[in-house]
């Protein structure tokens, strides 16, 4: 395998550099430097803007604004956009309805939806996860009757991520109760956020941040037009959806550019007669993450690779999961390193849950100590969400070593 880029993929390279550059607004890119939120209307303002080069949906068929690129490519935008960093497009839109609906939808859901799917003119969540229905998916309860020309659903979405934010929902729900496997019976149904009998609840994290919510169905009439593909085969859709979700939870860039910012705070760190930076314990403990962060980065690009030569249709690859297990874990040491060099100066601050408010306790130390502690308890998250690794063990023993 090929580990240097050729002089047109670095062309490129300095391309998306120079874009966000010249594009993103350096009080945002300062924000997520820190680890500090962002507001709903950057995150929107961006996507268009990458939207209008043609960035936001590489990966999409071309007529809905997909780009013939390779897989390096892909690699490319994605991993600066991480690196710099950049608000990447929204994954609910980009990574995850928007491609099911390429893929499965109608032509009808197709033209309603996509174009502001990509422009993030909508802003979707997920309904997927249900308060006894995480990591076993298939044991959700949420129902969906069919009722003449609509649905109607009932039950209860938790850890639905900014759905205060969102237009739209795609919801898995059971559409047959007397299904002989649980997998089976479920339907994928795009629901608007405005319908009546919806209500978002939402869930205050350990952090102090309000960035998931419950969502709860009450009667909530769906025209059975906003069906995705076949009814009851809504768990096939989701698999293809999560395929995508746990290939981007991998999130190089992310851990490089956390670990670039370790150094740089390691190098102003005092230990000894020297910095942190300069002390051995730490020097190897940071060693070890960067090569994880290597290895994963060559394993990612081998399934970029593979998913163009199967056509990205059909089951999802299963190595993906080995990117989500070695991601999640990785990012969650590059905040165990961030902490190691903050230290108890991270302790004092409580973040305020609203994005233009910089907490209500003010800090001892400096600002990239501050957000140092609740961005360490949030990512613990990681190896949990889009299927927890436990599960993606399972899924790896089953479907790459045939046990």
């Amino acid at each position: 395998m090929e580990l240097s880029f050729s002089a047109e993929e670095l062309t490129f390279r300095d391309e998306i550099r120079a874009f966000i550059r010249d594009n993103l607004p350096r009080e945002v890119q300062q924000r997520m430097i820190e680890g500090r939120e962002i507001a709903k209307q950057d995150i929107v303002d961006w996507q268009a803007k990458l939207n209008t080069k043609g960035w936001a949906t590489p990966h999409w068929p071309k007529e809905w604004g997909g780009q013939d690129w390779s897989p390096v490519q892909e690699f490319i935008l994605i991993d600066e956009l991480q690196s710099a960093p950049a608000p990447q497009p929204l994954p609910f839109n980009v990574s995850m309805v928007g491609p099911v609906i390429a893929t499965f939808g109608n032509d009808a859901q197709k033209r309603k939806f996509l174009p502001g799917t990509a422009n993030l003119d909508i802003w979707w969540c997920q309904g997927f996860s249900e308060p006894g229905a995480g990591s076993d998916l298939a044991g959700l309860k949420t129902t969906a009757r069919r009722e003449g020309d609509h649905y109607i659903i009932n039950g209860q979405k938790t850890w639905t991520t900014l759905a205060q934010y969102a237009d739209w929902i795609f919801v898995l729900a059971r559409t047959d109760l007397q299904a002989a496997k649980k997998q089976q019976g479920i339907s994928f149904i795009l629901v608007d956020m405005k319908t009546p009998g919806i209500t978002v609840r939402p869930i205050q994290l350990i952090d102090g941040g309000h960035e998931v919510n419950e969502v709860w169905f009450d009667e909530v009439k769906v025209p059975v037009e906003n069906l995705v593909g076949e009814e009851n085969k809504g768990w096939d859709y989701a698999k293809f959806l999560l395929g995508n979700e746990r290939t981007s939870i991998a999130r190089v860039g992310v851990s490089k550019q956390r670990l670039r910012r370790v150094r740089e705070l390691a190098a102003k760190e005092r230990a000894g007669d020297g910095t942190l930076l300069q002390a051995p314990w730490f020097r190897e403990k940071l060693a070890a993450v960067e090569v994880e962060v290597k290895a994963l980065e060559i394993t990612q690009l081998r399934v970029l690779a593979e998913a163009r030569k199967s056509g990205r249709h059909g089951a999802p690859d299963p190595k993906s999961s080995v990117l989500k297990i070695k991601g999640s874990e990785i990012q969650q040491a590059t905040t165990e390193l961030l902490m190691d060099v903050v230290g108890p100066l991270a302790m004092p601050y409580q973040r305020s849950t609203d994005a233009e408010d910089e907490g209500n306790n003010t800090p001892i130390g400096p600002d990239d100590a501050a957000y140092a502690a609740p961005t360490y308890f949030n990512w613990r998250k990681i190896s949990i969400y889009g299927g927890s690794n436990e599960i993606q063990r399972n899924i790896i023993a089953k479907a790459i070593l045939g046990f």
